[in-house]
C-alpha cells in the first residue's frame, strides 16, 4: 500500500468511473484499474462494485476511502508545515465562500489581501454551505467563510463581522415609504426567499418566525440577483444583506431599501478551518484582513441615495397591500 494507490482510490470514489478517475490522476485507465485490484488483493476485501456504467463503493470501501482521505490530508499538512516554515505567506490557499456573500464581500478585500500577502495565490471556491463544510472536513479546502452557526467540533471558528439585512420592496409598496422599520412591520407579509440549501434562506425564515411574516409560496429563487429582479418586477418583498446593495453593485430601479431600527435582523460571518490545520497562525492573519472592513460598508445608514428618476405611476401587485394609481 502506498500514497499513490490511496490517491487512485479517492479519485475513483469522487468520479465513480475508472476512465474519469484515471484522467484526473494523469494515468491510463488500465494502470489505475490494476492498482485498485492490487490494493484489494493486499487488503483481502472488495473495495468497489464494477458495473457497466459506473463504479459503486462497497460498505468496506466507503470506510477505507474515508480513512484514506484522512491519511492524504495529513500528508498534505506535513508538506504545508514544511512549506509555511520556509515562507509563511507564500504558496496557494484554497478558500471557500458561499454565493450570497462572495460577489459582494470579495471586491472590498481582495486588493488588501494582494497588498498584505503579495506572494499568496488565493484559490476561491464558491459553493453552498453544506458542500463547503464537507470539503473542509475532507481537506479539499484550507478555510471557508460561512455564516454562523456551523455545528462541527473539528472546525475552528474566527468571527469576522455582523451584516445587517434591509427590506427590499417595490417603490409603491406601503412599507417603502418608511424611513425605518420594526420587525413587527413585517407581520402578515409574505417574503420572496431563496431555494433550499442557501444559508440566507434559513436566516430569512428565522426573521419570518420572529416577525410573524411568511414565505411567498410558489416561488424560490436561485440567487440574490433573482430576488432583486423579482422585487423590481412588483412580485413581492424580500430581505437583502447590506453588502449586496453597496457599490460597486448598481442600484436597481423600483427597488426601495429600508433599514430596521435598533438591532436589525442580521447574519454573523466567520472564517472556519480545521483545528488541526498546519497553517492556523497564517489563517488568523488572513482573518484579520476580513475583520478590517470599513464600518460604513456594514452600516445601512450610509447607503448611497438612489439616482433620481422621473416619477412614474406604479401599482404594487405582489401581496395583500395595493397602492392606488
Amino acid at each position: 500500500m502506498n500514497l499513490r494507490d490511496l490517491h487512485y482510490l479517492t479519485a475513483l470514489a469522487d468520479h465513480k468511473h475508472f476512465g474519469r478517475a484515471a484522467e484526473a490522476s494523469f494515468v491510463s485507465q488500465p494502470t489505475l484499474s490494476t492498482q485498485i485490484r492490487k490494493l484489494e488483493d493486499e487488503l483481502g476485501v472488495t473495495l468497489v462494485e464494477r458495473t457497466p456504467r459506473k463504479v459503486l463503493l462497497t460498505e468496506v470501501g466507503r470506510q477505507i476511502v474515508a480513512r484514506a482521505r484522512e491519511v492524504l490530508n495529513e500528508v498534505e499538512q506535513i508538506k504545508r508545515i514544511a512549506h509555511r516554515d520556509r515562507d509563511p505567506e507564500a504558496g496557494s490557499l484554497r478558500l471557500g465562500i458561499f454565493p450570497t456573500l462572495g460577489p459582494y464581500l470579495l471586491p472590498h478585500v481582495l486588493g488588501t489581501i494582494r497588498d498584505r500577502f503579495p506572494r499568496l495565490e488565493l484559490l476561491l471556491v464558491e459553493e453552498k454551505t453544506a458542500e463547503l463544510v464537507q470539503r473542509l472536513r475532507e481537506g479539499k479546502l484550507d478555510a471557508a467563510i460561512l455564516a454562523l452557526p456551523v455545528h462541527d467540533d473539528t472546525l475552528h471558528a474566527e468571527f469576522l463581522f455582523e451584516e445587517p439585512f434591509l427590506l427590499a420592496a417595490p417603490d409603491a409598496h406601503p412599507l417603502a415609504g418608511r424611513k425605518l422599520l420594526k420587525m413587527a412591520d413585517l407581520e402578515d407579509e409574505h417574503l420572496l426567499l431563496l431555494e433550499d440549501g442557501h444559508c440566507l434562506r434559513d436566516q430569512a425564515l428565522e426573521v419570518c418566525r420572529m416577525s410573524g411574516a411568511g414565505e411567498r409560496q410558489g416561488f424560490r429563487a436561485t440567487s440574490l440577483e433573482t430576488l432583486r429582479q423579482m422585487v423590481a418586477a412588483n412580485v413581492g418583498v424580500t430581505l437583502l444583506p447590506v453588502l449586496a446593495v453597496q457599490p460597486p453593485i448598481a442600484h436597481t430601479g423600483n427597488v426601495h431599501l429600508t433599514p430596521f431600527r435598533g438591532h436589525a435582523p442580521s447574519r454573523r460571518i466567520a472564517m472556519f478551518w480545521r483545528k488541526s490545520s498546519a497553517i492556523h497562525g497564517f489563517l488568523l492573519q488572513l482573518a484579520e484582513v476580513f475583520k478590517q472592513l470599513p464600518p460604513t460598508l456594514l452600516d445601512p445608514a450610509t447607503l448611497p441615495a438612489p439616482p433620481i428618476e422621473k416619477p412614474t405611476r406604479r401599482r404594487y401587485v405582489g401581496g395583500r397591500n395595493h397602492a392606488k394609481d
